[in-house]
């Protein structure tokens, strides 16, 4: 007889999008003490392809938080809107899990990505030709389609994402920030977090901005240009089912 699966404790996760906020709204939600994170972001749990996902190893998992005494815990990992089979592992590990995303204007978003890889050292190649050839990339590894740090574009389409996130789990488990939205007024932005996890209001912490790194200039208009046609029909997803729009 298998054992009985351990019970979910984690009940919110802030699923998206990379170079969207993520980390900003990690650090305000930190200084929450009715809310509890673990003490690092971006656990990497549901797109862990090195787990067994028959029988998944979530005492693990559980081993990352603190005591939870019935306050709502969650973690924030990006990648988890766009890896795929990630959404569906959430799911089974919790029906009812909450889901936030921080969406940013596709193109920003590719560019920050872009920015971030470079300075690393993981990419070499100038943004032109890493969204429009390089795109190629993504087809050469595991899972097909999907890179972790070359998915300049891939990741930008929030409409594909959306309807994806939407077949799995009901509009009402799903809260959606925009970064330009979070960076203005994070008073507001938190209060609507606060809301959707059934918390009361409470004052928010100080204005901070998270992984601001030297200005690097702009995208080249021709560039930006090209996203735009790129994301034009996802755009029009995202709008229909959202009413955001960017660019």
């Amino acid at each position: 007889m298998a054992a009985p699966r351990p019970a979910p404790l984690v009940n919110f996760l802030v699923a998206g999008v990379q170079k969207g906020g993520t980390t900003a709204l990690f650090d305000y939600l930190s200084d929450y003490g009715d809310i509890v994170l673990p003490s690092e972001k971006e656990l990497h749990f549901f797109d862990d392809e090195s787990q067994d996902w028959s029988h998944p190893d979530y005492d693990g998992y559980h081993a990352r938080f603190p005591e939870v005494g019935g306050r709502p815990a969650g973690e924030a990992t990006p990648i988890y809107a766009y890896w795929p089979r990630s959404l569906e592992r959430i799911c089974a590990y919790n029906p009812a899990m909450k889901l936030i995303l921080v969406l940013r204007d596709p193109v920003e978003r590719a560019w920050s990505h872009w920015r971030m890889e470079t300075a690393r050292g993981a990419e070499t190649r100038p943004f032109g030709w890493c969204v429009r050839e390089g795109r190629q990339r993504c087809f050469d590894g595991e899972p097909w389609g999907h890179h972790r740090e070359f998915s300049y574009v891939e990741r930008g389409f929030y409409g594909e994402q959306l309807e994806r996130i939407f077949e799995i789990f009901a509009r009402r488990q799903v809260l959606l920030l925009t970064s330009d939205g979070l960076r203005a007024d994070p008073g507001a932005a938190l209060g609507q977090v606060r809301t959707f996890l059934d918390l009361p209001p409470a004052p928010p912490p100080p204005p901070r901005r998270s992984h601001v790194g030297p200005d690097a200039g702009v995208p080249d208009p021709a560039d930006v240009a090209f996203l735009r046609h790129i994301y034009a029909a996802d755009a029009e997803r995202l709008a229909a089912l959202t009413g955001i729009r960017f660019g």
